[in-house]
């Protein structure tokens, strides 16, 4: 598993839309960083999200 994910594998891993994803970041829920021109979404964040209640798992 890479150390950072796409917006685009973020949210397949959730199994949510892309704009789904962007608006995690704005509200805090997930961390974007950008590398190489790109927004990216730590491994940690992401693990962190999934981790909560409540969070789909399916």
């Amino acid at each position: 598993m890479s150390s950072v994910h796409t917006i685009r594998e973020t949210a397949w891993v959730l199994g949510v839309s892309q704009g789904v994803v962007f608006r995690a970041i704005r509200l805090g829920l997930l961390t974007a960083e950008r590398q190489y021109g790109r927004l990216v979404i730590p491994n940690s964040s992401l693990r962190r999200l999934l981790s909560e209640p409540g969070v789909p798992r399916d």
